[in-house]
C-alpha cells in the first residue's frame, strides 16, 4: 500500500492544477494573494493601533494603493510600526504586480498564438468552404470573388494544414482586390472531424476539396468521409466539388456519396480530351477558358415560360445579349444543340451563354434583321483527309489523348510519339487504335538536333506535353525550351502546323507568349475554373460532360466564309441563321487579326450582340456547337 500523501504534496498538486488552468486561474491566484496581504496587514495595523483615528476600510484602501503604485509610500508618515507595515504591503504589491504583468503578457502572447493558428470557429452560413491548400486555391478564390460580386457579404472559409496568417498573406499578394468577398483562413486537418467543425461545413452552400500530398486521391476520400460520417452531419445533402487523378477513385466516391451530391472531376481524362480537341482547332482553349472563367461570359440556366411551345430554332433569336446553346429539360436532362424542331415544354430551362445571370433578357424583337442574301448555301461536306499528329513528351494523359484523337481523325491518320520513355511501354498503353497508325521514337524533346530530324513541318498538329516526372517549374522549363525551338522551326518553314502545349503553372504561360503557340492547356488552371463553376451550380456538370465528350455536340471553330459573305458588314443574327440552316448553334466568332493579342482574348468573341455589324475576313472562324 502506498503511503498517504503529505500536506506539502497535496498543496503542490493543488497548485499545479490551478496553474495549468491558464491565464484566468493565474490572475485569480494573484488577486487572492493580494487580497490576503492587504487584509492581513490592515488587520494587524488596526489591532495594534498603529494608525490612530483611521478605520479598517480606509487602512485597506491605503494598502491597495501601495500594491498598485510603490511610489505612493514616499508620502507616508506615522510611527515605525505603521511605516514597516506599509513597506510590507508595498513589497508584496511589487511582487504581485510584477507577476501579474508577466501573466498578462504570457496570456496575450498565447492568445495571439491561438489567433495565428486560426483555431476559432467560423460563425457563417451560406459560405463556400475550401478544404486544402495548393496553387489551385488562388484561381478558385479569384473566380468566386467575381462570381459573387452581386451577392451581399459573401464569405469563403479555407481550412488547411498550413499557417493561417501565411495563407492570408499569400491570398492578398496573389489577389489584391477581393472586392466584397471576405476570406477566412483556419489551420487544421481537412480529414479531422474536430478540425472540420471550425469552418462549419454543416452551414456551407458548397465545399471544394483540393487534393493534398503524395496520395492526393486518398486525401480527397478521407476528407469526404470526415464530412459525411460524423455526428454533426447535416440532414440535407452536401454539395461537394473535387478532382481526382485515378478513375478507380470515382467508383469509391460513388459508394460514399449515396446521399450527398459529390461532383468529382477526373483530371487526367478531362485534360486529355481538351488537349485532343484543341490540337485540331486553333483557338479552342481560349474558347473553353472564356466559358469557364467568370471574367467574361459564362453558361447559365433560366426558366422562360414564354418560350414554352416554341422550337429551339425560333428561340435562337430570342436574345440580343445572350446566346442560346441548349435545353435543360424539366426532368434534369441536358441537350446541347438539339434538333432545331425540338420544342420547349413547360418547366424546361434555357441554357445560355451570358455575361451574368441578370443579363438574360428576352429582346422582344419581332422582325429579325437577318440578311438572307449574305448567307452562303451549305455545301456537301467532303471526306476529311488523313491527319498526322506529333506528340512530344509523355505523361499519364498521353494514352487518353491518343485515344481521343483516334475518335476524331479519319482512317489512315498517324501519330508519332517522341519521348525518353520505354517505347514498348508506350505501345502497350496505346493498343487498340482504329484510325491511326502509331510510331514511337526515343529521344529528348528539348534537343534541337532531334527536332530538326523529325521534319516537324510535315505534321498537321504538334502537342507538347509536360513531363510529370519533374517538379512543376522544371517540367514547364523543359516545355518552354521545346516551344522556343518549335517556333523557330515554324518561322523558317511556310508549311502551317498547329502547336498545342500543356503547362502546369499559369504564370509560366506569360513567359512564353513570345513563342506564339496556338493554344496553351494549363491543366490545374482549367480544373480550378471548372471546380469554381460547379461549386456555384452543380447542374453544370452535365453540360461540361457533354461538351468534352466526343459523342454528341462539341465546340468547333469553322471557316466563317462557309457561312456568310466576307469583306462586307454582317450582323450576328445572320451568322446564327446561317448556322441554324446547318443544324448548328452559333455563339461566337474568332478574328484572326486579333489572334496574337492577349488583351483581346486572342480574337475570341463569345456571345456578341446579335445586332452589331462585323466585317469578317476569309481566315476568320465561327464558333459553333455541332455534331462534327
Amino acid at each position: 500500500m502506498s503511503p498517504e500523501p503529505t500536506f506539502k504534496q497535496k498543496y503542490q498538486y493543488w497548485f499545479d492544477n490551478m496553474m495549468s488552468r491558464g491565464t484566468a486561474a493565474q490572475i485569480g491566484l494573484l488577486a487572492l494573494l493580494s487580497l490576503f496581504i492587504i487584509l492581513s496587514v490592515s488587520l494587524f495595523v488596526k489591532l495594534i493601533g498603529a494608525a490612530p483615528g483611521v478605520g479598517f476600510i480606509e487602512i485597506a484602501w491605503i494598502g491597495l494603493m501601495r500594491t498598485l503604485d510603490a511610489g505612493t509610500m514616499g508620502g507616508d508618515s506615522g510611527n515605525w510600526t505603521y511605516l514597516l507595515s506599509m513597506l510590507a504591503v508595498t513589497l508584496g504589491g511589487v511582487f504581485v504586480v510584477s507577476a501579474l504583468i508577466g501573466v498578462l503578457s504570457a496570456g496575450v502572447e498565447d492568445k495571439l498564438e491561438e489567433l495565428r493558428k486560426g483555431r476559432s470557429i467560423v460563425l457563417e452560413e451560406g459560405h463556400t468552404v475550401i478544404l486544402g491548400w495548393s496553387p489551385q486555391a488562388f484561381t478558385i478564390i479569384s473566380e468566386l470573388v467575381i462570381a459573387n460580386e452581386n451577392q451581399k457579404k459573401p464569405v469563403i472559409a479555407v481550412l488547411a494544414d498550413y499557417d493561417s496568417l501565411e495563407m492570408q498573406d499569400e491570398i492578398h499578394a496573389r489577389i489584391p482586390d477581393l472586392k466584397n468577398m471576405r476570406v477566412i483562413c483556419r489551420s487544421g486537418s481537412p480529414i479531422d472531424p474536430a478540425d472540420l467543425a471550425i469552418v462549419r461545413p454543416q452551414t456551407a452552400r458548397a465545399i471544394i476539396i483540393l487534393p493534398q500530398g503524395e496520395m492526393p486521391d486518398a486525401s480527397v476520400v478521407k476528407a469526404i468521409l470526415a464530412l459525411t460520417n460524423t455526428s454533426n452531419q447535416r440532414t440535407e445533402p452536401y454539395h461537394i466539388v473535387t478532382c481526382v487523378k485515378h478513375a478507380r477513385t470515382l467508383d469509391v466516391l460513388k459508394l460514399i456519396g449515396t446521399k450527398d451530391r459529390i461532383t468529382a472531376l477526373y483530371t487526367g481524362d478531362l485534360i486529355a480530351r481538351v488537349t485532343a480537341q484543341t490540337s485540331r482547332q486553333s483557338g479552342l482553349s481560349a474558347v473553353y477558358t472564356e466559358l469557364l472563367n467568370y471574367g467574361g461570359d459564362e453558361i447559365y440556366f433560366k426558366q422562360e415560360p414564354s418560350l414554352a411551345g416554341k422550337t429551339f430554332a425560333d428561340a435562337l433569336f430570342a436574345y440580343e445579349d445572350s446566346a442560346l446553346i441548349g435545353i435543360h429539360t424539366a426532368d434534369g436532362a441536358v441537350r446541347l444543340n438539339p434538333a432545331m424542331e425540338t420544342r420547349f415544354a413547360p418547366g424546361d430551362e434555357v441554357i445560355v451563354v451570358s455575361a451574368d445571370d441578370d443579363t438574360i433578357r428576352l429582346s422582344g424583337v419581332a422582325q429579325l434583321p437577318v440578311d438572307s442574301a449574305a448567307i452562303r448555301a451549305a455545301h456537301e461536306a467532303t471526306s476529311p483527309n488523313p491527319e498526322r499528329a506529333l506528340i512530344l513528351g509523355w505523361n499519364a494523359s498521353a494514352p487518353v489523348i491518343i485515344q481521343e484523337l483516334d475518335n476524331y481523325v479519319t482512317l489512315g491518320s498517324s501519330v508519332t510519339v517522341v519521348s525518353d520513355e520505354n517505347p514498348e511501354d508506350i505501345r502497350e498503353q496505346c493498343a487498340g487504335l482504329v484510325n491511326q497508325r502509331m510510331e514511337v521514337r526515343e529521344g529528348d524533346t528539348t534537343d534541337r538536333h532531334l527536332l530538326d530530324k523529325l521534319e516537324i513541318a510535315a505534321y498537321d498538329h504538334v502537342i507538347v506535353l509536360a513531363d510529370s516526372r519533374f517538379e512543376v517549374q522544371m517540367a514547364d522549363a523543359r516545355t518552354m525550351i521545346t516551344l522556343l525551338h518549335l517556333r523557330d522551326i515554324s518561322m523558317h518553314d511556310e508549311t502551317p502546323f498547329s502547336i498545342v502545349s500543356e503547362m502546369l503553372d499559369l504564370r509560366n504561360r506569360e513567359l512564353v507568349e513570345t513563342a506564339k503557340v496556338d493554344d496553351f492547356i494549363v491543366s490545374d488552371h482549367l480544373i480550378s475554373l471548372l471546380m469554381s463553376q460547379l461549386s456555384e451550380n452543380a447542374d453544370l456538370e452535365a453540360v461540361f460532360t457533354d461538351l468534352f465528350d466526343p459523342e454528341g455536340s462539341e465546340i468547333y471553330l469553322k471557316p466563317i466564309s462557309d457561312y456568310v459573305q466576307t469583306g462586307a458588314p454582317v450582323n450576328f443574327y445572320t451568322v446564327v441563321d446561317a448556322a441554324r440552316q446547318r443544324n448548328e448553334t452559333a455563339f461566337g466568332y474568332r478574328l484572326l487579326s486579333e489572334a496574337g493579342d492577349a488583351e483581346k482574348n486572342y480574337g475570341i468573341h463569345t456571345n456578341p450582340k446579335k445586332s452589331e455589324m462585323v466585317t469578317f475576313s476569309q481566315v476568320d472562324k465561327i464558333i459553333v456547337l455541332a455534331e462534327n
